[in-house]
């Protein structure tokens, strides 16, 4: 049992690893602390090849759950510049994970927790969520690698939205903006991501863990084609590929290893 005033936790299970924000008494705001452990248990997972999903969870109250509130703002000291700097590197570390990754808001999420949620590659959330992104009503600019992965992520009209109006948008406004890839009864929400994870566990993780950074590049505009390539020729002579080629022949599910 843990303490619901720690650091996030980790643990691995069958091919997936969890990080759990755990203060969910106070909203489960980040403190400086927590973004170090979130770097750590991102490092953990890549190193890890046994993990093939990440998924980025957290704790909540049952009549208030909330998936977080964002940085502390008691942690903003006299050099802000270094809090935004650590918040916008755990956010970086997770969009970078190898694993795929998989946001589980079981709440609502507000200020650098919707980058951190929207670093992930999917989000699957709740219905009676709501996001709201106040910075400019804090007087405070964003980070521009999170304004980056908002826009390649949701278009600059929706970013618009989030960054210049600071108004709050419910869990269907989220769903239809592209923000939410699915939302679910609270429920449910344990099942919907064993279901998703279950779904990445079935494919060839070379195949995958590989298309899911050139899509990053794509995204953001980084043109890596010798990087894009390499990954795909890896592909061509491996195990997987050929497991592949053989389940579909005989009609039965891939066994693959990801070699």
């Amino acid at each position: 049992m843990h303490d619901d005033t720690s650091s996030p936790f980790y643990a691995v299970h069958d091919g997936v690893a969890t990080i759990t924000l755990n203060r969910p008494r106070h909203r489960n705001r980040l403190h400086d602390e927590d973004l170090r452990a979130l770097v750590r248990h991102v490092e953990s997972a890549n190193r890890d090849a046994s993990v093939r999903v990440l998924v980025l969870g957290a704790r909540v109250l049952p009549d208030a759950p909330v998936f977080s509130a964002g940085f502390h703002l008691g942690g903003f000291g006299a050099d802000a510049g270094a809090a935004v700097d650590a918040f916008a590197h755990a956010a970086d570390a997770l969009a970078r994970a190898r694993p795929v990754t998989v946001a589980a808001l079981a709440g609502s999420v507000y200020g650098g927790a919707t980058d951190l949620a929207l670093a992930c590659d999917f989000r699957i959330g709740v219905q009676g969520m709501e996001l709201r992104m106040p910075t400019a009503a804090l007087g405070l600019h964003y980070y521009p690698s999170g304004m980056r992965r908002c826009v390649a992520t949701l278009g600059l009209s929706a970013a618009r939205r989030l960054f210049l109006f600071a108004e709050p948008l419910g869990a269907a406004e989220l769903l239809a903006l592209g923000y939410l890839d699915e939302l679910v009864e609270p429920a449910d929400l344990d099942a919907a991501v064993r279901r998703r994870c279950a779904q990445v566990l079935a494919l060839a993780p070379l195949a995958v863990q590989g298309m899911k950074q050139t899509l990053h590049d794509i995204a953001l505009g980084e043109r890596r084609p010798d990087d894009w390539r390499a990954r795909e020729v890896a592909t061509h002579a491996s195990r997987d590929f050929a497991e592949g080629r053989a389940a579909f022949a005989e009609r039965r599910p891939a066994r693959f290893e990801g070699r």
